[in-house]
This record gives C-alpha cells, structure tokens and sequence, in this order.
C-alpha cells in the first residue's frame, strides 16, 4: 500500500554548492518517519559539456567533480535511514560515478548498496551532426560545421522510477529534466499512472521548487534592506513534504537559517519559466496559472493548483560546440592618479591590439567604476574616470575570438604593461579557456532510447 506522505529534501542546486548542507535536511528526512528521498541537482547544460571534455581527457572522469564533497557527509546516515539519494552527479560518465559512489559506500562499511545507472541521453552515435542541425530550433549555430563536443536529451522520470522500483539506493543520471529528480521518487511512491496529467504536474512543480536547492529557502532571494534573510551563513535547505494527491508543503529544517515564505516560493515558481500556462517537461506539460500558495505556518508555505496536459511528442536536446578561446587579463592602479593611469592602460592596449589584430573585440572594465553595466571601451567608461576619483583600481581586458593566437596576444600585451605601461600597475592574472557554445534541438522520442542497470 502506498504512504499517505512523502519527503523529498534537496542537497544541492548546482554543481559548486555547498558541502555538508544536506546534513540538517536528512536528519529532519531520518526524523519525520516519512519515506523520504534526498536529491541533489548539479548539471547546469555547460557543466555538462565541461564533464564531456574531461572524460575525453580521462576516461575515468566525466561525472560531477563535486560528487564525493557533497555525498561523503551524508551517505551513512541515509544508507542506514533508508533514505534513497537521487542525482545526476552522472554527467558525462553515470557508469563511473556510480563505480565511485559504490567504493565510498563500502569505505564506510556499506559493501551491499544498490546503486542504478540511468542512461540512453547522450545522443552521440544516434544522430549525425547534420541530424542535429536539422533540428536545431533557432537553427543559427549547428549548420557552421562546429565540432560537437556533446548532445544530449533531456530524459524524463520514468527511468528514476524504474529504478527505484527496482530496489535502488541511489539512483545515478546523466542528463534529465531537472524536475524528473523529484518526480521519479513520488511516482515510485505513490504509484501514480503516467496518464494521471494532474499528479504528474504536481510532482513536476514539487520538482521545480527543489530544483535549485536554497534559492526556495531564501538564498538567491536575499537582498538587504528590500528582501532580508535571517541567519544566510547557516542557511538551510528545502524539503517538501508531499501528499499522494501532489498537494504539497514546501519547507526547511528547524533550526536552521533562511526562509520559506510566500515571496521566496512565489520566486522560484516563475523561475526559467517562459510560459506559465504551458512548461515543456518530458512528462508532462505543466500549466502554473491556477497554483495556489498558502502560508500554512512558520518556513511552511502550502503548493496546490498544478494543472497538466499530455507530455510533448519531441524531448529537448542540448548540443555544445567548440567556440574558440576566451582570453582575460587583469591588471591594478592604485594611489593617486590611479584612474589617470588606468583609462592610459587601456588606451595603450586597444591601440596595440588595434594594430597587431584588426577587428578584434576587445572589452575592457574598470571594477568598481564601470564593468557590469559598462560599455566597454566607450563613453560610459571615459564618464566614469571623470567623474570618480577612486585610488585602488582593476582594470579587466578580455576577448573572445576562434583564433588562438589573437587571444594570447591579448594576454601579452597585458603582460608588458608591467615596464611598457603607465606607473605602479601590478597583480596581473592571465587565463585562456576554450570556449563553448550551446544550441538547443527537438529531438523525436524514438531517437532517445532509455536505460537502466542496477549495480551489483
């Protein structure tokens, strides 16, 4: 017989979250009784094509460099609670993940856990690079013959379920729908039926809520004065407790920092939503116009009203591409005259490279005087040397360009400021990155061909 109720506790909500925050979400997880699952979502669409180059770089590589920081402090506890762990720490390399995952488990005494590989999103081998550019929806960067690097779709819950339903402990993904992370679990739980539209949009928003980890417990929300957030450094992460009709509350464990209210709820439902009324997800369209939020009690915010209608005939894909180098530099003035000094800097450097390579665009920003909103090298820039009389500044030059060359002659211009540029410049940095492009393409179901192996 199914429960009445379901946790579901979120550990992460990108890649370079913090370790150790999920510990006060499984403690509450081990202490409400309930059947409880704890997800963490780390695959942003670069992280993704990063973890591609890195596997062909090292075989053994390829899944979320953050997986052992974030799965070590809790691992035991939920192994011996029996609270399953849902991730796409797979990335790029599922199978080498859970490998890793099964060797921490048995350093820590636990040689029997069952952890499930789902597969079958990495597209290559499946469609040619004209394939995919046929179906690339703005149909602008595929068709210039770029080297993929990776294409992937975005697979929906069902493979989650199957999994679990197949006795997993944790459940390894590569690339899925993030809210899949959720909905799988409350699927497995409550058996609902796949048709059931409704039940399938409640736990798609449940898994949208989660899906970004503390942004829906006041973390990204935080803005002094306007937003104020109790207690940051200590901020603790969401957990929604779930009903077997998809009726929700979204919550954090006692005792800890941040907030859950209706602002901070009402944030993350718009999130990266581009139509309210129609969120394409792999399993169902999701319709949020009718949702209702109530404040049920303190960091207790009620979620209802989800409508769904019948799940897309195409699953999205991510393709990334090669897309030359990004070169930045950076140098600092400071003590008097420091903003004369800088504004000479950046003349002399976008007159050399004018020379050396023309054509090249080249950005260059004072931080603190002119830089996020800045213009470059143009007037808003010269206003703010005029008008601010700053003595500590850093002056940032970058490029991107597909020849390489042309970017490390950036670096090295930046370089010779040190004797060939104004006084007292110092502290230079260099870097140059390869850089990535990503298009986004509709992809026939029939095409994508899921997977599940449970290990051992």
């Amino acid at each position: 017989m199914s429960p009445q109720t379901v946790h579901i506790g979120a550990g992460a909500g990108f890649a370079g979250d913090r370790a150790g925050s999920a510990v006060a979400v499984v403690d509450a997880l081990a202490a409400s009784g309930a059947p409880s699952f704890l997800i963490f979502e780390t695959l942003a669409e670069r992280t993704l094509a990063l973890a591609q180059l890195d596997r062909q770089r090292e075989a053994e590589a390829g899944y979320s460099p953050s997986m052992l920081a974030l799965v070590e402090p809790v691992l035991a506890k939920c192994l011996t609670s029996g609270i399953r762990i849902v991730s796409n720490f797979g990335a790029a390399n599922p199978h080498g993940a859970a490998k890793r995952l099964a060797a921490l488990a048995a350093d820590l005494g636990f040689s029997a856990v069952k952890i499930a590989v789902v597969g079958g999103d990495d597209l290559t081998g499946r469609l040619s690079a004209a394939d995919l550019a046929a179906r690339e929806t703005e149909r602008t960067l595929l068709s210039a013959g770029s080297r993929i690097i990776s294409a992937n779709a975005y697979l929906g819950a069902r493979p989650i379920a199957e999994a679990l339903d197949r006795g997993a402990d944790i459940v390894v993904t590569g690339r899925v729908a993030d809210p899949a992370l959720a909905l799988g679990p409350l699927v497995h739980a409550f058996g609902w039926d796949w048709n059931d539209w409704s039940r399938i949009a409640a736990g798609t928003l449940v898994g949208h809520l989660l899906e970004c980890g503390p942004q829906v417990s006041g973390g990204y929300f935080a803005d002094p004065g306007y937003k104020d957030v109790p207690d940051l450094a200590d901020l603790g992460y969401p957990i929604a407790e779930v009903a077997r009709d998809g009726r929700a509350i979204i919550t954090k464990p006692a005792g800890t920092g941040g907030c859950v209210d209706l602002r901070t709820v009402k944030e993350q439902l718009l999130y990266e939503i581009h139509d309210p009324a129609a969120y394409l997800t792999p399993d169902v369209v999701l319709d949020i116009t009718g949702v209702e939020l109530v404040q049920a009690g303190p960091d207790r915010v009620a979620v209802s009203g989800a409508i769904g209608h019948p799940r897309p005939d195409s699953l999205k894909a991510t393709v990334c591409i090669e897309s030359g180098f990004l070169a930045e530099a950076e140098i600092s003035y400071a003590g008097p005259n420091a903003a004369a000094r800088a504004r000479l800097a950046v003349r002399i450097v976008c007159e050399r490279m004018a020379r050396r390579h023309p054509g090249l665009p080249i950005r260059a920003d004072v931080i603190g005087l002119c830089s996020v909103f800045g213009d470059s090298t143009g007037a808003m820039l010269a206003r703010a040397f005029e008008a601010d009389g700053s003595d500590d500044l850093r002056v940032r030059f970058a490029t991107r360009s597909p020849d390489r060359r042309a970017a490390e002659c950036l670096l090295a211009e930046v370089e010779a400021l040190y004797v060939a540029g104004p006084a007292g410049g110092g502290g230079i940095r260099r870097h140059l990155l390869p850089q990535l492009a990503s298009a986004s393409c509709l992809i026939e179901r029939e095409h994508v061909q899921e997977t599940v192996e449970v290990m051992p």
